[in-house]
């Protein structure tokens, strides 16, 4: 059988609500099955905290400083290499079936006369990828960003309305019919008004399902890519009331972190996300619900499962489980995520080789430093490809799974840009200086904050990162040796993807002489020395 890789990512899924990563009550032995048959990568970071800058560094497998896409709705800018493009010389397709938060480049695809309706414009306009079913979302007024085949699947199921999605999906029903939506956090403790089996995930689980029974007999790469468990925090029966008030964590934070906090803090205390969640009866509405929703995602990944097994595609497919960012769900006195806590920055990663060279490694739990940036290197490696490391910066996982050397990480990096939020814009000259960057050895993590002092935390010390010692004058090697280390980071050669090191090293680094260009020499005699030297 061809080779194959289901990446499959979630959506604000954080790396601690899982049962293979420790949470005690929370219901996943489809997905601990899958730690329990790969490597499970313990400590693997985002490049960036929020969707589509994340997104855009698992796809091109570059940092988001290297890539240019910085926000959401950032266009990733055309000619940028993404996963289709290093994988379809492989003869392996690259299929997207769910969310991407990719926005094309359609400036630059006009500036350079590429229809984007078709062939290599189609697939730059979407990432690289094939689109079997793009669901980015949906908002209360109409699908995001693009027409939804689920909208259509809805309507034809007679779900009644203009956007089936929304009053459906992500509504409940009051006690006279009326549509409470989902986006209200009042209603998450309410069932979805869809019935379970035609809600967002398991519709996208079939989806992806059709998909790989056409293609079986073909060597692909399918992300399968679930909305979920991100908001509308909203979910069908059963899995509304599954979980209860007693299966909520206690809440991570501090009166210390609000003393005198650092500006960038102080400016995200202040967000309506982080007033909503430092309330305990939101806690106890959303998080029930948040948890139905990754124990719904569990029930399909076994469904997955089923499906490999039964068409006998198990055997030779790599398994890729993993989110694009966390949720702070109140922990540090915050909503959303955005911020570099492992709340939001840390994620699940569960690898599955199916080579036998994997069968030592099968349920180790790897604590070196990982990369959401590490997974593109991965799918090369596996599918026998070179890996192209003047365009890549992330590094295959494959010596891990297989119990070969490999050298660990001194650090991670993740980056965010705050120029789209408003209320943080106090904190910033202009534009182009709203940049966080997070450097983290292992121990110390440290948050560079361009025009203000760098945040610093000791997870050592302070494992749940309530101390700032940022400002701390007995601190201030840990943050010299961690500046210098970042400085070294911005200054590595980031966009030189034209040309390999290897060809640089067999062509460009020759002697000007051996192309027949003899500048420097005096005259005949001395030239003729220096071809004698090169023969001998």
């Amino acid at each position: 059988m061809p080779k194959k890789i289901l990446f499959i990512m979630c959506d604000q899924l954080r790396f601690d609500y899982l049962g293979c990563t420790g949470h005690p009550s929370i219901r996943t032995p489809n997905i601990d099955a899958l730690a329990a048959r790969g490597v499970r990568f313990d400590r693997t970071y985002v490049q960036s905290p929020i969707c589509g800058p994340s997104r855009m560094s698992f796809y091109t497998g570059r940092y988001t400083q290297s890539h240019g896409a910085l926000w959401n709705e950032h266009p990733l800018r055309v000619g940028e290499m993404t996963i289709g493009d290093h994988l379809r010389p492989l003869g392996t397709r690259t299929v997207l079936c769910g969310k991407t938060h990719m926005t094309a480049d359609k400036e630059g695809m006009e500036r350079l006369g590429i229809d984007a309706s078709t062939g290599i414009g189609a697939l730059v306009a979407e990432c690289g990828f094939e689109i079997w079913d793009r669901n980015d979302g949906v908002v209360p007024d109409g699908a995001k960003k693009q027409p939804s085949h689920y909208n259509k699947h809805l309507d034809a199921l007679g779900y009644d309305g203009p956007n089936p999605w929304h009053q459906w999906a992500n509504s409940a029903r009051g006690d006279d019919g009326e549509i409470l939506s989902g986006w209200l956090l009042s209603h998450a403790s309410k069932p979805a008004a869809v019935a379970e089996k035609e809600s967002e995930t398991p519709y996208t689980t079939t989806r992806a399902i059709e998909f790989m029974e056409q293609a079986k007999d073909e060597s692909w790469c399918l992300h399968l890519s679930y909305i979920k468990p991100h908001w509308p925090y909203i979910v069908p029966a059963p899995y509304h009331d599954m979980y209860g008030k007693d299966d909520i964590q206690p809440v991570k934070r501090d009166a210390c972190e609000k003393e005198d906090p650092h500006p960038l803090l102080a400016g995200y205390f202040e967000h309506r996300y982080s007033h909503a969640f430092s309330r305990d009866d939101v806690r106890e509405t959303v998080i029930p619900a948040y948890m139905g929703l990754i124990t719904q995602i569990d029930d399909q990944i076994g469904r997955l499962m089923t499906y490999l097994e039964e068409s006998g595609q198990t055997d030779d497919t790599l398994i890729v489980f993993t989110s694009d960012h966390g949720d702070y769900l109140g922990d540090h006195w915050l909503g959303e995520k955005e911020l570099f806590h492992d709340q939001s920055a840390r994620v699940p990663l569960i690898v599955i080789d199916p080579s036998d060279k994997a069968d030592a490694t099968r349920g180790r739990v790897e604590t070196d430093l990982t990369e959401a940036i590490d997974l593109v290197p991965t799918f090369i490696d596996f599918l026998g490809g070179e890996v192209p490391d003047h365009i890549l910066e992330g590094r295959s996982l494959l010596p891990a799974t297989r119990n070969l050397p490999r050298t660990a990480r001194d650090y991670v990096i993740s980056e965010y840009d705050y120029s789209a939020r408003p209320h943080l814009r106090h904190l910033s000259a202009d534009a182009r200086s709203c940049a966080l960057t997070m450097i983290f050895d292992g121990r110390w993590k440290m948050i560079w904050i361009e025009g203000h002092r760098p945040m610093l935390f000791d997870i050592e010390t302070d494992p749940d990162e309530y101390h700032d010692l940022g400002a701390s004058v007995d601190h201030r090697e840990e943050i010299k040796r961690l500046s210098e280390a970042l400085f070294k980071w911005a200054r590595r050669q980031h966009s030189r993807v034209t040309i390999s090191d290897d060809k640089i090293d067999t062509v460009l680094s020759k002697d000007d002489a051996t192309y027949g260009v003899y500048l420097g020499f005096w005259d005949e005699d001395e030239l003729q020395t220096w071809k004698d030297a090169q023969d001998t």
